[in-house]
């Protein structure tokens, strides 16, 4: 297994899922799972544990062992080809057996296995070899076709998986089980068992894929208003449909999953972590001390305001998250939660103007990628997308309202966040959050 591990080692830094860039893979084997194949094409699931960063990572590597080369290869180790499991035909029909029809496989400490969705409608044949959805970077999404299906399957593969239910299986299983439209329906999940990493050592369970009908041939809403903007075509119609359906998400979320009041305590908490936001965003991007006057006067604002109730949220709901789907509308994708906040609280009760201000960054977000030349007023654009979006969600009555005071200190949060995402990932937009710092802080 070393030198499984060493190939490893050096084929993730390149992988664009992998967190910890630019550091060397510090791994160790925590669990694996042998399922099946042929002699020529064995599958396995491997979970490895990386020690290289401030805090350890546990990450899902699905392979096939191969006797020939592959254009997916990852290193020959023991003389046999190690391949990329999601670029793989074998470890695809796996995959879509145990979301469409379930299984299990034994491990070591702990079993694998399929769940399918008790709505799920079964395929009558075995799919064609999936196709890898291009662009996503913290996990990766495989689209089967055909297999007798009326609609393609789209199944996500775990990159870093953690112990309990992923809120992407959760909150969508609740949403679709209870008949709601602004998610795809559930197809299934596959979920294992391990040994956690540490001196403790306890049996975990925790999700490592999930599978939904996919929407062939529509595109994010990000693309759309980012093509809207640069034409200066008024966005206002589609922006307040899309807040009348976060609204109704919200709602519907509310009566799924217990809610409660905020107490002085959770403010405290909120309080802290805009605080800590706000530390990581200032030695990441030094350049924001400018601004630290104003943006602690806006969280100061905000926490003598009346706060809204606290209930399971999105997350992480931006434009890139939404598709318009033909005949049923604005629909919501990746429940997961922002991925640089720890899983337990994404698994906490939260306030849903976090996603009310994500989304409305995102409209921003939109305008600040205009390339220059473009047509009409870019900012003009998203002012006016903005307080449409904001129309639609209060309009439909379907969930409780903020005071703008909460919302705007949840948007400076949110610019700090990008600012820190995007210091680590892509530094030349670095000036897009650290604009938005100043004019959200200068109100």
């Amino acid at each position: 297994m070393d030198s499984t591990l060493t190939c490893l080692g050096e084929w993730m830094p390149r992988q664009r899922w992998y967190a910890n860039k630019g550091a060397a893979p510090d791994l160790r084997l925590v669990a694996e799972w042998d399922l099946g194949g042929s002699p020529d094409a064995r599958v396995q699931v491997l979970l490895v544990c990386d020690s290289s960063g401030g805090r350890p990572s546990l990450y899902q590597i699905p392979v096939v062992w191969r006797s020939e080369a592959s254009p997916a290869e990852i290193g020959r180790p023991h003389g046999a080809v190690l391949v990329d499991g999601t670029a793989d035909a074998a470890f695809h029909a796996v995959l879509y057996a145990l979301v469409t029809r379930g299984g299990r496989f034994g491990g070591a400490d702990g079993p694998l296995y399929g769940e399918p969705s008790p709505r799920h409608v079964r395929g009558s044949h075995h799919p064609l070899p999936a196709t890898v959805l291009e662009g996503e970077q913290s996990n990766t999404s495989l689209i089967f076709r055909g297999a007798g299906r009326a609609h393609p399957v789209i199944c996500k593969v775990f990159r870093q998986v953690h112990a309990g239910l992923n809120p992407d299986i959760e909150l969508q299983s609740a949403l679709s089980e209870a008949g709601a439209r602004s998610v795809p329906p559930v197809v299934g999940a596959v979920s294992a068992m391990w040994r956690a990493p540490g001196d403790e050592g306890h049996l975990v369970a925790g999700s490592l894929a999930f599978a939904q009908e996919f929407f062939p041939g529509v595109q994010d809403a990000w693309r759309v208003a980012l093509r809207a903007a640069e034409q200066g075509a008024d966005f206002s119609g589609p922006a307040e449909r899309l807040g009348v359906a976060v609204a109704e998400t919200h709602a519907a979320l509310a009566r799924l999953f217990p809610t409660r009041p905020a107490t002085a305590a959770d403010l405290d908490r909120t309080a802290a972590r805009w605080r800590a936001r706000l530390h990581a965003a200032l030695e990441a991007v030094p350049e924001l001390e400018a601004f630290v006057p104003a943006v602690e006067g806006t969280f100061a604002r905000a926490l003598a305001a009346p706060w809204p109730r606290l209930q399971r949220v999105h997350g992480d709901l931006h434009l890139g998250q939404v598709i318009d789907v033909p005949g049923r509308g604005w629909v919501l994708l990746d429940f997961e939660g922002e991925p640089l906040r720890p899983m337990s609280e994404r698994h906490a009760p939260d306030f849903a103007v976090r996603d009310v201000a994500g989304m409305l960054r995102s409209f921003a977000y939109a305008a600040d990628s205009v390339p220059a030349g473009s047509t009409g007023d870019p900012h003009a654009w998203a002012a006016t997308a903005r307080a449409a979006f904001l129309r639609g969600y209060a309009a439909s009555g379907a969930a409780e309202t903020t005071d703008p005071r909460v919302l705007s200190a949840f948007e400076v949060d949110k610019a700090l966040y990008e600012t820190v995402y995007e210091a680590r990932n892509r530094p030349d937009w670095v000036r897009i959050p650290l604009a938005a710092v100043e004019r959200i802080a200068a109100g």
